[in-house]
């Protein structure tokens, strides 16, 4: 059986949840990890001395976990392997693709972390401008709550110092305009995967 592990990282609020799991519908065989669920408890997030919680970068988070839990998926290959409600098109699209098992990791820090850089086959970051990425955050509720000065202070700082990392130490990265229509989003990602899943089936095919 082949693997296809893909990476869906970026901006907070850039819309990544939402594309994943609009994916997960389409595609056969897929299963989504999210780095959300890898946040170490408050009482071990560090404190910065304005009173911040640093809660995004990497040492927020138990990263060798995560990395532990992809390659179990990996070794196990555990899908909920069904293509539930899609339509005629979609089914030709991922036909002999059922020997390909997928895996999708939505997070906002997946791409500066070493360990990870190994596994993707495929790496998206959606962006936002500074404006669009305050406006939406404002709206979501978080637990713990941002305090005062938190988005600029700590989140948008932090974003831009790990796009600019890779931007200049990482290749083969896809960037998505998170301002763009959801659907507009999820046609050209699911175009470029099925492209991936022919490619390793034919590789297989050939081995």
């Amino acid at each position: 059986m082949k693997v296809l592990v893909i990476g869906l990282g970026g901006v907070t609020n850039g819309g990544k949840t939402t594309l994943a799991e609009k994916l997960k519908k389409m595609l056969p065989n897929c299963d989504i990890i999210s780095q959300d669920d890898f946040f170490k408890p408050e009482s071990e997030v560090e404190t910065d001395e304005r009173g911040f919680k640093l809660y995004d970068v990497l040492d927020a988070l138990y990263m060798d976990e995560m990395v532990k839990s992809i390659h179990n998926w990996m070794n196990s290959r555990t899908c909920s392997a069904v293509v539930t409600e899609e339509p005629q098109n979609t089914r030709e699209s991922v036909k002999n693709t059922e020997d390909v098992y997928i895996l999708i990791v939505e997070g906002f820090l997946l791409y500066n972390y070493e360990p990870l850089n190994e596994l993707w086959n495929r790496r998206y970051f959606l962006t936002l401008p500074y404006e669009e990425c305050k406006r939406r955050r404002s709206t979501r509720v978080y637990q713990p709550a941002d305090t005062p000065g938190y988005f600029d202070g700590h989140v948008w700082p932090m974003y831009l110092k790990y796009k600019n990392e890779l931007e200049e130490n990482t290749s083969n990265v896809v960037y998505l305009d998170g301002t763009k229509p959801q659907e507009e989003l999820l046609s050209c990602v699911y175009s470029d995967i099925i492209q991936e899943l022919k490619k390793l089936r034919e590789g297989s095919l050939m081995a």
